[in-house]
């Protein structure tokens, strides 16, 4: 127990402390620059965050943000392809790239003093990439093949595509970040150079450094390889909110499969988007009371108490551009139905309604979140992807130094109005996966499975 306040009241100094080593700097260009000092370790991790991704895509081009993201790596009028990654490696570093709903990232970890080389290689292929038709048709092949590994041979997978593009309606968060099928068949490289040129900018990114570094030597490196850079003329997207939804819905798809499967979506509110401050905060502790380890609801309730499921998860994130769901899946156990599963995650929702969560429910997750705070702040990858996504999804990097404070002034009352107000039965989308003999995956395609709409 010593320990643990002890623990604590580090976290409490740890927490507070961390502003005072980030600086911030905008160039001329209209790129932000975030610099936070670490010294922990003698390494440094850069990221570029450029503000777009699938919920920025319309119809007939979806996955062209991921795809970009891939042929990023294949050459700038200085770099042939390959070149980048090689050079960083001869450096002693690692690189990568990843696309979300709301951002597309690019990043490098190498010793500090590295640094300028990554510097160097991000300025170029921000405004000079080639984009060659030769290896667009082979990189675009490539991505059609992680789509079918990862979504369309995986019947979870599958079912959450359908259940996202079935339980928005108006939203961008309905197109797949990897996109859909048809799109990426008719996509062409001219199509990428349209999309480079629109957001792939200096003032559509932000440059976050964090690690072993002195903040005044970054920013004279940013001005000297990202400064020269030309801005654009970035419009910003139509908001393409979603309306409000007017009853439940189900969802029902069909694949081989050897098991059933669960989800159940309820649209939420974001920070920034809420009708008061703190109902995303109290929504992140209803779902880390539902799901926060071994001791939470759903593992003490419906896997270890009843034994209804052999899995079972809740998701929810305060932190994203556009309002999203807090979803719940589940995967019965072999002698349990979809329904008992249902019928027990309602029972678990309705519960949040009819009676306060514990004091001791509620002090175990301040600790549990309060904990996984420390553990992130050991990791400057993390620290900078913490910065760089709130940075890109239009809210303030301090909100991830406040984040702990505002989810400790959460009370269980807060909760209870949360759960009355928008885990109602017409804000909920569930769907179901209805296994289809694994057999019939070895004599016919599926083409993607069968969803239905109800």
């Amino acid at each position: 127990m010593r320990r643990l306040i002890a623990g604590l009241a580090l976290t409490a100094l740890w927490i507070g402390s961390v502003e005072a080593n980030v600086v911030e700097h905008r160039l001329d260009n209209g790129m932000k620059v975030i610099v936070k000092q670490d010294r922990r370790a003698p390494i440094a991790v850069s990221q570029v965050w450029y503000k777009v991704g699938s919920s920025y895509e319309s119809g007939g081009i979806t996955g062209i943000s991921h795809v970009l993201e891939h042929m990023m790596f294949k050459g700038t009028k200085n770099h042939p392809p390959g070149e980048f990654s090689r050079i960083i490696a001869a450096n002693g570093g690692d690189e990568n790239a990843f696309t979300g709903r709301d951002y597309t990232a690019y990043f490098q970890t190498m010793a500090s003093d590295r640094l300028e080389v990554s510097f160097e290689l991000e300025a170029d292929r921000m405004r000079n990439l080639l984009l060659l038709h030769e290896e667009f048709d082979k990189e675009v092949e490539v991505v059609k093949e992680e789509r079918r590994m990862r979504t369309e041979d995986k019947p979870q997978s599958l079912t959450y595509e359908r259940f996202a593009a079935g339980a928005y309606e108006s939203s961008p968060y309905r197109t797949p970040v990897i996109g859909w099928m048809a799109d990426l068949d008719a996509l062409q490289v001219d199509d990428l150079k349209v999309w480079y040129r629109k957001w792939y900018a200096p003032n559509n990114a932000t440059l976050v450094v964090v690690g072993d570094v002195e903040p005044d030597r970054v920013i004279q490196l940013a001005e000297r390889h990202f400064g020269p850079l030309k801005p654009e003329q970035v419009a910003q997207p139509k908001p393409r909110l979603e309306p409000a939804q007017r009853g439940s819905k189900r969802i029902m798809v069909k694949v081989p499969a050897r098991q059933p499967y669960l989800i159940m979506g309820y649209k939420t509110p974001v920070v920034g988007k809420a009708d008061q401050a703190w109902e995303p905060y109290a929504l992140e502790m209803l779902a880390y009371v539902l799901d926060g380890g071994s001791s939470a609801r759903l593992s003490n309730n419906l896997i270890r108490g009843s034994k209804l499921a052999v899995a079972a998860d809740t998701s929810y994130s305060a932190f994203t551009r556009l309002p999203g769901m807090l979803v719940m899946d589940a995967i019965p156990a072999p002698d349990s139905t979809i329904e008992a599963v249902e019928k027990a995650l309602l029972t678990e929702i309705e519960r949040f309604k009819k009676e306060l969560v514990s004091e001791e429910e509620m002090e175990r997750v301040r600790n549990q979140i309060i904990a996984a705070k420390v553990y992130e702040k050991d990791s400057v990858f993390y620290q900078a992807m913490l910065i760089g996504r709130l940075e890109t999804v239009g809210l303030d990097w301090r909100l991830a130094d406040e984040y702990v404070d505002h989810l400790k002034r959460v009370t269980a009352e807060q909760i209870r109005q949360v759960a009355k107000k928008y885990l109602v039965e017409d804000n909920l989308t569930v769907a179901v996966l209805e296994p289809l003999p694994m057999e019939e995956a070895m004599t016919k395609p599926i083409n993607g499975g069968v969803a239905h709409v109800y």
